[in-house]
């Protein structure tokens, strides 16, 4: 039952991203066009203090029109180990350095359209060191007690796949 990709051909692509067609062979030996996209992988970091607390960023995505709860994530750079990518992202974007990063988990958010692999680490220390250089892409940010965090899933205030699954693992991890 395997698909093999046969060859792509870019149709688009920018410094974040390619959109690819590729031509896909069934197992049957038919033949279809498939769109996808080549990513660069997304690292993300978060803390969990002593009070069982985990820092997220309130925030708002305008290609879904849809706020909600998320940690701290962005871009690996070319020739950056994911664990330092992470770390630098929670720092830029919440105005903590994390202490040494444990990682959580890596995940395929959507491995029906895309390559991306997100690695997700977190910490169980923190230092605040200022405001935040990339305040500007979150509303807030907040220590949420993890014992929360099933409900806020329920609710749909943590609408991202990736970010709820390594929520829940800490909130297992941490509140087992």
């Amino acid at each position: 039952m395997r698909w093999k990709n046969l060859k792509e051909l870019t149709v688009y692509e920018n410094r974040w991203f390619r959109v690819n067609l590729a031509d896909v062979e069934l197992p049957d030996g038919r033949h279809l066009d498939h769109f996808l996209i080549r990513l660069r992988p997304v690292a993300a970091a978060t803390v969990v203090n002593a009070a069982n607390e985990v820092l997220l960023l309130w925030r708002h995505r305008f290609i879904t029109d849809n706020w909600g709860w998320e940690l701290a994530a962005g871009v690996v750079e070319d020739g950056e180990e994911t664990a330092r990518a992470a770390a630098r992202e929670m720092e830029e974007e919440t105005g903590w350095r994390p202490g040494p990063l444990r990682h959580l988990m890596s995940v395929e958010p959507s491995n029906g359209l895309t390559d991306a692999r997100h690695h997700i680490y977190w910490s169980d220390e923190a230092e605040y060191i200022g405001d935040p250089e990339d305040g500007f892409e979150s509303d807030r940010r907040e220590w949420v007690p993890l014992k929360l965090v099933p409900d806020l899933i329920a609710r749909g205030e943590v609408p991202a796949a990736n970010m709820a699954a390594a929520l829940l693992l800490l909130h297992h991890i941490r509140l087992g």
